[in-house]
């Protein structure tokens, strides 16, 4: 003999079926009825035409749009990126110019130029000598002169 609970159970499952049943075919009869699916589409057209009036009514009153704030906050947003990098190159040339970086070039410069300066004097006293040691007497040393 059957239970109480399993009959319950047996009932229950049967009717929640057919009413699965019968409001999934009632929704798909309401979604395939013509005269439904135009009254939907109107009711969208009627917001669009709704937020478009909205906006021209804010606009008129000047007073911005969620869509005028999203442009600005974009811009903003693309203005800080190149704030940012233009900082990173200042930073950059101070490092380079920095006084005690610029002094260092200048001190390793004037060391450069100090060595070439000393080596000059000793760079042209061989040639001089030996125009002289060829016998080529006043002449020579003037032409290794110039």
């Amino acid at each position: 003999m059957p239970d109480g609970s399993s009959v319950a159970k047996s009932l229950r499952d049967r009717l929640s079926d057919t009413t699965e049943d019968r409001l999934g075919r009632a929704l798909s009869d309401l979604l395939e009825n013509p005269l439904l699916t135009a009254a939907v589409g109107r009711a969208f057209d009627a917001r669009e035409k709704a937020s478009q009036a909205q906006e021209v009514a804010m606009g008129a009153l000047n007073i911005p749009s969620a869509g005028d704030i999203e442009r600005l906050t974009r811009r903003l947003r693309s203005l800080s990126h190149r704030l940012e990098g233009i900082e990173d190159g200042v930073h950059q040339l101070n490092r380079a110019l920095s006084p005690t970086g610029v002094e260092a070039r200048l001190s390793a410069i004037e060391e450069q130029l100090a060595a070439l300066s000393a080596g000059l004097p000793a760079a042209q006293s061989p040639p001089a000598k030996a125009a002289r040691k060829k016998g080529g007497g006043k002449r020579a040393a003037r032409a290794a002169a110039e």
